[in-house]
């Protein structure tokens, strides 16, 4: 493991555990932390050096887990694009959809496989409600392992059959994202696969992490005023204020952090109603719908990470409706020539939203994910 890498902690309790096995979650059942030598780190690396560096996500080393470069699974990692909004010149989307395999899930599931390939894990599985699974199969093929998939049966099919056609072995349920969680805990418990969900292992943490770090570096290092993230199982979120932070304590940024906003669909907003009402977690969604799959998470692990995250940063969560999410995909397609997916178009109707209910100042410099190529889907007409 990275020498930098002290220890990993209980994002719930503070508990403390010695790096090096491989970790699921915490002894209170909550998603562990990588912690670092921020002092050490500070002191012997340059934040512009790494930042010009080749190789994407991987370019930021001190901060990442694995121990050797070269060992890690590539496919073409890239920084990705600042695009400003012609119409809102205030508004710049930053495109995950040029990373491999067309999403920000490739961030994640390449740190997670690389530190499988480290911890000799041969046998990985998560539950996907698309573009994560395709990554998943993706980087494991390129790292000669085995993956495993459980998806919603009415995931977008591009979703599905790219992860099969990427090796892995795919299997479709009637039911949620958690659902798919449920049965397939079981079926790798008796079969030996290692799980990956969202933040029930402390790796793909990591590599969503490098969004903040990657941004931070395209933003000079003094950071937007607020960032639009769509929000499931909140890795992302998480992540990046994990960046902010480390960055912050080894002086690497200047000024304010962001406001963060996690954005939801009104079919499926467990963390909006978790936070209006004031609660540290959030309860399960019943009855999730909404055309933006990457969202319809009824229940997140990292619930309480979200709503700290969005609470500390002075954010808010919001969800859009169904016509908001299509009007945004379509207008921001006609006016700007922007494609993005549906969760993040979803991000720009919540920034019209906050705007217009006077939550935000519409010169604010504003920060929206698009976590996925607009290809993937069936577009609006």
């Amino acid at each position: 493991m990275n020498p930098f890498a002290t220890h990993l902690e209980c994002s719930l309790t503070g508990t403390s555990y010695p790096k090096g096995p491989a970790y699921r979650l915490s002894d209170a059942g909550r998603p562990l932390l990588l912690r670092y030598d921020l002092d050490r780190i500070a002191a012997s690396a340059d934040r512009d050096e790494i930042a010009a560096r080749d190789g994407g996500f991987y370019k930021w080393t001190e901060l990442l887990p694995f121990a050797n470069a070269d060992q890690v699974p590539r496919l073409g990692e890239t920084d990705t694009p600042l695009i400003r909004l012609g119409s809102a010149p205030s508004v710049v989307v930053k495109d995950e959809g040029r990373l491999p395999t067309g999403s920000f899930k490739a961030r994640g599931l390449a740190l997670a496989v690389s530190m499988a390939v480290e911890l000799g894990i041969d046998k990985l599985c998560m539950p996907s409600n698309g573009n994560a699974g395709a990554a998943l199969a993706a980087y494991a093929t390129r790292a000669g392992l085995k993956s495993l998939v459980y998806c919603p049966a009415d995931t977008p099919r591009m979703n599905i059959d790219e992860t099969r056609l990427c090796g892995a072995e795919v299997v479709e349920i009637d039911g949620y994202i958690d659902d798919c969680g449920k049965l397939l805990a079981a079926r790798a418990a008796e079969e030996g696969w290692f799980d990956v969900s969202t933040l029930k292992e402390p790796y793909r943490l990591e590599g969503k992490k490098t969004m903040g770090l990657e941004l931070a570096a395209q933003y000079h290092w003094s950071l937007p005023e607020a960032i639009f993230y769509p929000t499931g199982g909140g890795t992302g979120l998480i992540g990046m204020w994990k960046a902010f932070a480390e960055m912050k304590a080894m002086g690497w940024i200047d000024g304010s952090l962001p406001k963060m906003f996690a954005v939801q669909a009104d079919g499926c907003a467990p963390m909006v109603r978790a936070w209006e009402a004031g609660d540290e977690f959030a309860e399960r969604w019943e009855d999730a719908h909404t055309r933006a799959a990457g969202i319809r998470v009824p229940q997140a692990v990292g619930d309480f990470l979200i709503l700290r995250t969005v609470r500390e940063s002075g954010g808010r969560a919001v969800a859009v409706s169904e016509a908001e999410i299509e009007a945004s995909w379509r207008d921001l397609a006609r006016q700007d020539g922007v494609l993005m997916c549906p969760e993040g178009a979803a991000t720009h109707a919540a920034w019209l939203r906050m705007v217009r209910d006077g939550h935000l100042d519409r010169e604010a410099r504003v920060l929206l994910f698009n976590c996925a190529t607009g290809l993937k889907y069936a577009l609006p007409t």
